[in-house]
């Protein structure tokens, strides 16, 4: 590591000791050691905080279960590396992934490797996120094998716009810079809007495919947990809210509704359609647009489905270009 650059680990967590633990010796293996890993416990019930504790980790306890949005800003604004890598507690890290990161991010602001399933070691999770114009994110890469990916997706380091807030690692001044996280978010895309923001601020990461990492996913409460789907229905209109101006909006009118209500027969499918119609009434509530024109986000949507109508194979993503095919970008 470079004279002066100090990793700080950040990790919020809600119960899952189990998990935490495992997290905590991939970070105790790291071939390049962590100066510090600090904690957020929001409100577990369970015996993570000891756990931290007995790993000799900085403990910041919430008074309330506050969500991965405030915790992560608690967390890097106690810490004091230069650089903060920001973990899911259901992640575990191969031996070099900070080493990996920080080797290719000397001139980023941000770096993100390869997250594969915890279940199923060679099957990819995600790496860096995309987002289409209806404001649906995808992690690229999910669903494909590793060997499938590097196929379509030659294995080089390759600038990024959004990394997840899974396992990432961030500079701390473009942190201070963006002043964080937006906790209205609370949890679910949060990282999407840091990203979109970053975009907008013109501030760049790195994908480094060697970097490695296996995620437990949804391991608290479920992918398709009612709560947990209605703060992503939620979460896809703040995104509209937060960053498309006038013009913008308008312009992608049909691709935003034709996305959403996909969304929504997805979660039809799950049975969480009223957690669904929870989040977009939640979100229409107190609509308005906040966002300034902005030709790199522009560019950014436009790249983005680009490489989403490349790469995915899901049904909800045919179904969504064949309906917008004739949407203008």
């Amino acid at each position: 590591m470079n004279s002066g650059q100090t990793i700080t680990a950040v990790i919020p967590v809600h119960n899952r000791a189990d998990l935490l633990a495992r997290l905590l010796e991939t970070i105790r293996a790291q071939s390049v050691a962590f100066a510090e890993v600090v904690v957020v416990d929001n409100l577990s019930s369970d015996s993570a905080v000891a756990i931290a504790r007995n790993f000799g980790c900085t403990v910041i306890e919430m008074e309330e279960n506050a969500g991965f949005a405030r915790a992560v800003n608690r967390g890097w604004q106690a810490a004091s590396g230069t650089w903060i890598a920001i973990l899911n507690s259901d992640v575990e890290l191969d031996p070099r992934w900070a080493e990996h990161l920080l080797a290719s991010a000397r001139h980023a602001d941000f770096a993100a490797g390869t997250i594969l399933k915890a279940t199923e070691r060679t099957a990819i999770d995600g790496t860096y996120d995309l987002v289409s114009r209806s404001a649906c994110a995808w992690r690229a890469g999910n669903g494909e094998t590793a060997s499938r990916a590097s196929e379509q997706e030659p294995e080089k380091v390759k600038t990024i716009a959004i990394a997840p807030g899974t396992a990432s690692l961030f500079r701390r001044e473009a942190l201070h810079r963006l002043q964080g996280f937006d906790e209205q978010f609370g949890s679910y895309l949060e990282d999407v809007d840091l990203g979109l923001r970053c975009v907008r601020e013109g501030l760049t990461g790195v994908f480094v495919p060697e970097a490695l990492a296996w995620h437990h996913g949804s391991a608290t409460l479920g992918r398709w947990n009612p709560a947990v789907v209605r703060l992503i229905s939620r979460n896809q209109l703040l995104l509209v809210s937060r960053h498309y101006d006038r013009d913008l909006f308008l312009s992608c009118l049909w691709p935003i509704v034709a996305g959403q209500l996909l969304w929504g027969l997805v979660a039809l499918r799950h049975g969480t359609l009223l957690a669904w119609l929870s989040g977009k009434w939640d979100a229409l509530k107190g609509f308005h647009l906040d966002g300034t024109p902005s030709p790199g986000l522009r560019e950014f949507l436009a790249a983005s489905e680009r490489e989403i109508s490349r790469r995915s194979h899901d049904s909800y993503w045919r179904w969504y270009f064949r309906l917008t095919a004739g949407a203008a970008h």
